[in-house]
């Protein structure tokens, strides 16, 4: 054969460029998506801002002042809102559509389709907590830097994203596209208002001891121990992966693939 004759090689990409590319085309169209941005930036901002200036109003006691307060919380809602919601929504139209069939005709793995839909939810994550850091930093907030402290938001998140993936894989494996657009949006609703994640579970009386124990519960009060006092809670982190084994066992049961 002479020098600088070309000779095709086909065959699929190595698994990791695969991944990066498949996280890459999910992140794009996560933020593309109008309700996929208005769960992921808008609405934690304006919740950001709104409990801020309303705790002011209603006299509402906190421990700590209201931005230092609130901005653990809501980084912990922005975690909910696009590990639970916006993927279980994704996800049920994808199934709906035969897109996820269709990828796993492809070179891409199951388990590499599944890294990569994680790996966009952290991108997208990311991307929330310097917006939100921004925003919070602007109102005053003055998070707690301890190496302990920023070590445990970071676990608390990672496992808090892992539970909530799980969750959301879940609904959207047993529940039609349409009813997975209620179903998810309701939960984040309900879990928003009563779930102890934006509010301090002690604001929420006797019903605070039982909104712990929740997934929306654990994340929120475990970010607000790391960034508001520096401290590494182990029983939220436990609760999330309790929450976290749950989710991947009922999903690795009952999920179909369209």
């Amino acid at each position: 054969m002479s020098t600088g004759t070309f000779t095709p090689a086909p065959g699929a990409a190595p698994l990791p460029r695969q991944v990066l590319s498949h996280a890459r085309m999910e992140a794009r169209l996560m933020l593309r998506n109008g309700e996929q941005l208005l769960l992921a930036v808008v609405i934690p901002v304006i919740v950001l801002v709104g409990a801020v200036a309303g705790s002011e109003r209603v006299g509402l006691e906190l421990d700590a002042p209201a931005i230092d307060t609130f901005a653990p919380g809501v980084l912990a809602l922005a975690v909910m809102s696009t590990a639970f919601t916006s993927l279980a929504i994704a996800t049920g139209f994808e199934r709906r559509y035969g897109v996820i069939k269709w990828l796993g005709s492809s070179p891409l793995p199951r388990a590499g389709l599944l890294a990569g839909k994680v790996l966009a939810l952290l991108l997208v994550e990311a991307l929330q907590v310097v917006v939100l850091g921004a925003v919070a930093l602007a109102l005053g907030w003055q998070p707690e830097t301890t190496a302990v402290g920023l070590l445990s938001a970071l676990g608390v998140a990672a496992v808090g994203t892992a539970a909530f993936a799980a969750l959301g894989l879940f609904v959207a494996g047993v529940l039609r596209a349409e009813a997975t657009l209620a179903a998810a949006n309701l939960v984040y609703l309900l879990l928003m208002a009563g779930g102890a994640v934006v509010l301090p579970a002690n604001a929420y009386g006797g019903f605070g001891d039982v909104a712990t124990w929740l997934p929306s519960g654990a994340l929120g009060e475990g970010m607000r121990a790391a960034l508001l006092d520096g401290a590494a809670d182990v029983t939220s982190m436990l609760t999330l992966l309790g929450w976290a084994a749950l989710g991947t066992v009922l999903t690795a049961r009952t999920f179909t693939w369209e």
